[in-house]
């Protein structure tokens, strides 16, 4: 028989432990600062999920801009490193309130660190998270994160759609110039991943998506995809709490397979799962797992409903378990796409099916229907012409607000109720 001896400390023991941990403490740790403590909690706020490699910057800064949906007293970054090859040393880094192109408004610009350090190294597919940062925001306000990569950076990790521009400077740091002095720009999102603010209360919203999440078509430098809507609506809605609303969209991301970015099914935990505060997720993916076979891998058998429908039931599954209510949104029309092949008469009634399964079998806490919100009434199979970027895929800017209209707010005031298996 096997015996084994408790190594269990003694309760005097264990009061001793934990009052010299605690003196131990740093006093910053006892009073909260890094929002564990009695004065606020840490939410995320922004999302711009990792999506594609990208060649190195040595030697530059950049600039981008990302709007807060949620103001708080202090913030902090995210940066990804998820598709090096090797570890990444980047900095210095700072953050401001944006000011107007590449320029940052007058007072406000701070430093960034990691671990107290003005730099940080990250290894190959990790990420890191900075030091809080004091930085009054608020609510659907603009600030503008400066990176700058030094000689021998590698190859970066991007966000290919950003509908957003970003600054890319001449030679040197110039993350605490008042105006970047630009050489070229893109509309990707370098490195920045994710960003978080120390409210005193809120909860997060997460919409993961392809291409319609992601804003494909809609206006640079607005703001005006449909989770952007949301968060605009959001700011008038009396409900229980404050609400962040957290945009992680690939464009041509699918639920099974990965190209185009990490598949739904990848990315689940990292992307919506580990968002600090997440209490809902909202998801639109499927359209291109129906429409790529034929277009980029012609060669392949169409996608089936069950198959989209089984990775929908995984995803509730797993929504479930972390403890979060998962809205199910219905893919919207299709058909007269420009994009060749993407469309054919036998993928309609796959994209019927599975709509059907959203609104019907249940599975999902609640349905958001964009499919009847801007489907055209006379021709069910294709976008109303108002709400279409003419490409007959995509909305502009009219669909995607319309998209945000059809959510009914009412879904996120019951942030206490327990998910249902």
């Amino acid at each position: 028989m096997l015996h084994v001896v408790s190594s269990r400390p003694r309760p005097r023991m264990v009061v001793a432990l934990a009052l010299l941990a605690f003196a131990l403490l740093p006093p910053a740790a006892v009073a909260g600062e890094h929002g564990d403590g009695r004065d606020g909690s840490w939410i995320a706020v922004w999302g711009a999920s990792p999506s594609d490699p990208a060649p190195a910057l040595a030697g530059q800064t950049i600039r981008e801009h990302v709007r807060l949906s949620l103001g708080g007293d202090r913030l902090r970054i995210r940066l990804s490193n998820r598709f090096g090859t090797g570890p990444l040393t980047v900095g210095p880094l700072h953050v401001a309130r944006q000011g107007s192109g590449p320029g940052i408004l007058p007072g406000t610009d701070r430093t960034v660190t990691f671990g107290g350090e003005s730099t940080v190294t990250i290894a190959a597919g990790a990420l890191a998270v900075s030091d809080p940062v004091r930085l009054d925001v608020e609510a659907l306000q603009e600030i503008a994160v400066s990176i700058y990569f030094p000689a021998g950076s590698g190859g970066l990790t991007v966000h290919s759609l950003g509908v957003s521009t970003t600054y890319i400077s001449t030679p040197g740091d110039f993350t605490g110039a008042s105006v970047l002095p630009v050489a070229t720009t893109a509309l990707s999102r370098y490195l920045l991943s994710d960003v978080e603010v120390r409210a005193r209360k809120g909860r997060a919203i997460v919409t993961l998506g392809d291409s319609i999440t992601d804003g494909y078509a809609s206006t640079v430098d607005a703001n005006h995809r449909w989770p952007d809507y949301l968060a605009d609506r959001i700011r008038g809605h009396r409900g229980n709490e404050p609400l962040s609303v957290v945009d992680q969209g690939i464009s041509g991301n699918r639920l099974r397979k990965d190209i185009a970015g990490p598949s739904a099914q990848e990315r689940f935990d990292r992307d919506v799962i580990a968002q600090p505060g997440a209490r809902w997720v909202t998801l639109l993916e499927g359209i291109n797992d129906i429409g790529f076979p034929g277009i980029l891998e012609p060669a392949l058998p169409r996608t089936t409903a069950a198959e989209i429908i089984a990775a929908y039931k995984q995803l509730i599954a797993r929504a479930h378990a972390a403890g979060l209510k998962i809205y199910g949104g219905t893919l919207t029309p299709f058909e007269g796409t420009t994009f060749p092949g993407y469309y054919a008469p036998d993928k309609e009634p796959v994209r019927e099916a599975v709509n059907d399964w959203i609104r019907h079998a249940g599975k999902f806490d609640a349905v958001i229907d964009f499919d009847k919100a801007i489907r055209d009434p006379a021709q069910p199979h294709r976008m109303l012409p108002a709400y279409d970027s003419g490409d007959h895929l995509h909305p502009n800017d009219a669909g995607y607000k319309r998209m945000a209209e059809t959510v009914d707010l009412r879904l996120f005031d019951d942030g206490d109720d327990d998910c249902d298996d």
